[in-house]
């Protein structure tokens, strides 16, 4: 891969359109997102406090304003390195920090409510569908059973961008292929990946085979925007994947860096960490002596939010090193690991990420709404899926849906556009389920069941 490829702005659908010559079209690209409904919707999705009363606990549109800026900061560092190595121009610095902003802004738009139980959730109710006997399970192709049943937020954030949002059933938001390419942690569909990876035991060859980030019907955007870009095709046992964009190293490494941080910050808020816990850990990760950072005139609060952003900026330095030790296998494609782990501080965000595990995703408070959001979306989905049976029923037409289909399709304004067969339409549903927000998820399992 060459940089000058790999920071391509032209556009998605939209090849001839210019930037404005005030702002970059990755800049439009970042203003495009964050005006978008999908990301105006995560103000009420769970980050890891579902449904918190506290103001100060993170939701998803906050975590995603700030991983922009810690993905800013980190591209910033690395383009000025690039610059400095004659490998980009200094006038281009501020292009690859609009793109990895821009991609750090959309990263998690495609989650469900309820967070990464939500996908546990939609993927479980998917997998009781084909066990069955149903229209819509019977008539989908098997192979695309897996990108049902391990529902996936990033393929959905993929097709928000590309398909769902701003021109409908065309490009999407039109965004910038760098801007895609930065975007897309999985370059994978699902049923390439299962053969190469086929099952949660069997460890993946190539980082970017982790999980899948495209689905099937989303394929041609996606091989458009790797054409444009110059991303090296794979080849395994007989399937296509792709390497990773370089800039999606640092758009998940500023993920990584503060989900971890915050996490921390947000249970000594809700009380699940002592402050000495976290105090101690953080101090660490800022490199400081435990009790450095005490000041008598500091609170509790006051010290670990003090601590969070040293840590957060000792990681930022940390990545960058890491980046630029291995660029020239990350250029190539062959680097494989997340550039936490290739840190200096990999150990001890290893044993944070082994504290949260531990003490916060298992706290009880969480694990009991977690329990009702599955059921909640369980509700929802099984409320929803007479009308997308129905529509098979009458060949697609909208028109001669049944009394109740038609009720339900005007109650919660169901796009049925798009959904010609079983394909379409179960993504139809899955489009309409992990777009809700916590809240109108519980308000309309309630109104679907009658309570």
């Amino acid at each position: 891969m060459d940089w000058e490829t790999l920071l391509l702005a032209e556009r998605l659908g939209d090849e001839a359109r210019t930037a404005q010559r005030s702002r970059s079209s990755f800049a439009q690209d970042y203003d495009r997102i964050i005006f978008s409904a999908p990301f105006r919707r995560l103000a009420n999705k769970t980050q890891v406090q579902p449904l918190y009363e506290n103001d100060h606990v993170h939701h998803r549109l906050i975590h995603s304003v700030e991983v922009s800026s810690v993905g800013r900061s980190l591209a910033m560092r690395v383009g000025h390195w690039l610059a400095d190595e004659q490998k980009i121009l200094e006038r281009q610095v501020p292009d690859l920090a609009d793109v990895v902003q821009a991609a750090c802004v959309a990263h998690d738009i495609g989650n469900p409510p309820f967070g990464h139980s939500g996908e546990a959730a939609m993927g479980a109710w998917f997998a009781e569908q084909f066990a069955g006997t149903g229209a819509l399970a019977t008539a989908l192709d098997p192979a695309l059973h897996a990108e049902f049943t391990d529902f996936e937020g990033n393929a959905q954030g993929f097709r928000i961008l590309t398909r769902l949002e701003m021109y409908r059933g065309q490009t999407g938001m039109r965004l910038a292929k760098a801007t895609l390419g930065a975007f897309t942690k999985y370059p994978v569909t699902a049923p390439d990946r299962l053969v190469v990876v086929p099952d949660k035991a069997t460890p993946a060859p190539y980082i970017g085979l982790k999980k899948f980030g495209i689905f099937r019907s989303d394929l041609p955007q996606f091989r458009d925007v790797a054409r444009g870009l110059g991303l090296p095709v794979r080849m395994r046992d007989g399937v296509t994947y792709w390497a990773r964009h370089p800039l999606v190293f640092l758009m998940e490494a500023a993920d990584d860096i503060t989900y971890n941080i915050v996490d921390l910050e947000d249970a000594f808020t809700t009380g699940e960490l002592s402050f000495d816990t976290v105090r101690d850990i953080l101090s660490e990760v800022a490199g400081l002596p435990k009790g450095a950072a005490s000041s008598a005139g500091r609170t509790e609060s006051e010290e670990i939010a003090y601590l969070r952003a040293r840590s957060i900026g000792r990681a930022v330095v940390a990545c960058t090193t890491a980046f630029t030790e291995h660029h020239d296998a990350i250029l190539d494609g062959s680097f494989s690991r997340d550039l936490i782990s290739a840190s200096l501080l990999g150990p001890v965000f290893a044993r944070i990420r082994q504290l949260a595990g531990e003490r916060i995703f298992t706290a009880p408070r969480k694990t009991e709404l977690e329990i009702s959001g599955r059921r909640i979306i369980a509700n929802v989905m099984s409320g929803i899926l007479p009308v997308y049976e129905d529509l098979a029923r009458v060949d697609w037409d909208e028109a001669r849906l049944s009394d109740h289909s038609k009720q339900l399709v005007r109650a919660l304004s169901l796009d049925l556009r798009e959904v010609r067969d079983a394909e379409s339409a179960l993504h139809a549903l899955a489009d309409f389920t992990s777009g809700m927000t916590d809240r109108y998820a519980l308000r309309i399992s309630r109104m679907l069941s009658g309570t």
